[in-house]
């Protein structure tokens, strides 16, 4: 399979013509760009907008689509996936979602985003999959999680907090892949 690969997180309600779409859709032309195949939940917003511009960068976009997601919002997966792994449950998509990159990426987003990075940061804490960054994008993202740091410091240790990093926009964000990958290299 493909060799540098990175998993964007997102909401589903961004649009073409929103900036949240717009933010997508060059965080995925910026990891093409780099040779980074992009994963995403397969379907609309920003899963949409990243895979959109990967594909028009000639990138691998590879969707994780699934029958629960299907059978609770009538959505088909979207048109710019060059390879589609389809799952049964959620869990079993969210588990390949956070164990198949190099890279974890969380856009703005709602509760789905949020289980995303929560179960990606717990598996990250225990152990479960490999290290790598944790990258959530936009001042939303900090503000959540540094009202957790404040607000629940005797359950989250530096150690725990360390095992994410911040990022105001997609600039930032390629700084801190591009770290990342020269690291491995």
């Amino acid at each position: 399979m493909l060799s540098k690969k990175a998993t964007i997180f997102g909401g589903s309600s961004p649009r073409e013509g929103d900036e949240a779409y717009q933010n997508a859709f060059i965080l995925g032309k910026l990891l093409a760009q780099k040779g980074i195949a992009v994963i995403t939940g397969g379907y609309i917003g920003t899963m949409e907008a990243s895979s959109k511009g990967a594909f028009e960068n000639h990138g691998d976009v590879i969707g994780l689509t699934c029958d629960e997601i299907e059978t609770w919002r009538p959505v088909k997966p979207n048109k710019y996936i060059t390879y589609e792994i389809r799952s049964k449950s959620l869990i079993e998509r969210l588990n390949k979602l956070i164990e198949m990159p190099d890279i974890l990426i969380a856009l703005p987003g709602g509760i789905g985003t949020l289980a995303e990075i929560s179960t990606a940061w717990s598996r990250l804490q225990v152990k479960t999959i490999k290290s790598k960054p944790l990258i959530l994008v936009g001042e939303e993202w900090k503000n959540v999680f540094l009202t957790l740091f404040e607000n629940l410091p005797s359950y989250i240790s530096n150690k725990d907090k360390a095992l994410i990093s911040f990022a105001s926009n997609i600039s930032e964000t390629m700084l801190l892949v591009d770290e990342y990958f020269s690291l491995k290299a």
